[in-house]
């Protein structure tokens, strides 16, 4: 990985629960009103590859970047069992927001995995209401995470969860990770394809075709509920993680050039 080309600040600011959330500022070299806030992926942080490498190439482009961690993970406070998809969106708001008032106004929002379904609903709300969001970039989002969670732990394991509050590190670790049934059903109610339809930005979506947890044709469907400027990019081969050196290349090459291009526009 590059090195960066600016200064990192960590922060914290509070949700609406009035929980302390981590995060960075990294600013390039010269001042800037472009900005693009990083969601990371479930059991990940705010310094993921992928975080850390897109700030990379984003401060050399002269853009801004905020990485926060998601409730429970990283430097955020907790405990993670009791996350929920409502906390994470409402953190992602909330760092929309304090962005904002630090005079960023041409705003881009990038999601990875799980973080792309945050994105997903908070860029329907931002867009919605009115606010400066300039573009979205997905990296093999979950639109619908209920469905890929069925598929991964299949009948006797979400039978598991619901008895025991308990899931697999789908990270790939042998401990199991508390994480309480409720998360499962507070996802249940919101439907990601119909909040897409209120997206007013261009949007990317970049996935692989052999991705093992989330299922192709769940982007597929997003990107056919989308209304404005869209562009889905299927990576050959690749994987969740892009672990191939070339599929990672090119997926962060997708997402920052996509940022650039729209943030640059009046």
């Amino acid at each position: 990985m590059q090195p960066m080309a600016g200064t990192e600040l960590p922060l914290t600011f509070g949700d609406p629960k009035g929980h302390l959330v981590s995060a960075v500022l990294a600013t390039p070299t010269e001042a800037t009103d472009r900005l693009v806030l990083l969601c990371h992926g479930f059991l990940s942080n705010k310094n993921s590859t992928t975080n850390r490498t897109l700030t990379a190439r984003l401060l050399d482009a002269g853009i801004a970047t905020f990485r926060f961690d998601f409730f429970g993970q990283g430097g955020s406070e907790g405990p993670f069992e009791r996350i929920t998809l409502t906390a994470a969106v409402e953190q992602a708001l909330a760092a929309l927001e304090l962005v904002g008032t630090k005079g960023y106004t041409r705003i881009g929002l990038v999601g990875s995995s799980f973080g792309g379904l945050v994105a997903i609903l908070a860029a329907s709300r931002r867009s919605s209401s009115g606010h400066d969001l300039s573009a979205v970039a997905l990296k093999c989002p979950v639109p619908d995470f209920p469905e890929m969670l069925r598929l991964e732990f299949g009948e006797a394991g979400m039978a598991r969860w619901r008895k025991g509050d308990e899931i697999p590190d789908i990270t790939g670790g042998l401990t199991p990770v508390r994480l309480r049934f409720a998360f499962y059903e507070d996802c249940l109610a919101y439907d990601a394809y119909k909040a897409a339809e209120k997206i007013q930005v261009p949007v990317l979506i970049v996935q692989g075709d052999q991705d093992e947890y989330v299922p192709l044709r769940q982007s597929q469907r997003l990107h056919d509920a989308l209304k404005g400027r869209k562009r889905l990019e299927v990576l050959p081969g690749a994987d969740h993680s892009f672990t191939k050196p070339e599929d990672f290349r090119r997926m962060i090459d997708l997402l920052a050039d996509w940022m650039i291009e729209h943030l640059s526009r009046r």
